[in-house]
């Protein structure tokens, strides 16, 4: 599985992800700055990678469109820095693996993550 950060999160997201034993790549390295989320997610989905971002909106695609795929893991914090929360995130991924792999929208705070598996019903 490919993590697909998006442009609202640092790039050394990718480097953090790859050191802990995951493959990432910045959609700077994939395409225009100003995509908007929709052309993120459709790359996403037809390229088997799964989303890391910062941004609601992820969510709501999902939820408008029922798609199964990809999963959307959302940083829900402040400081969304690697230095800052990356081990809560990472905790987090290892945790909700199978769900991320099946098809989910894992949420990561601070103090907590929930999971919700794709796709949505009765939205």
């Amino acid at each position: 599985m490919i993590f697909l950060v998006d442009m609202n999160l640092t790039g050394r997201w990718v480097a953090y992800l790859a050191a802990a034993g995951y493959s990432a790549i910045h959609w700077s390295q994939i395409g225009p700055a100003n995509a908007s989320d929709e052309v993120i997610m459709a790359y996403a989905r037809d390229h088997g990678h799964s989303v890391l971002t910062h941004d609601l909106d992820f969510g709501t695609i999902l939820a408008l469109t029922k798609w199964d795929r990809p999963s959307v893991v959302q940083i829900r914090a402040d400081d969304t820095s690697p230095e800052s929360i990356g081990a809560t995130v990472l905790r987090a991924l290892t945790q909700a693996m199978p769900d991320i792999a099946a098809g989910a929208l894992l949420t990561i705070e601070p103090e907590r993550m929930r999971v919700r598996v794709l796709p949505f019903h009765g939205q």
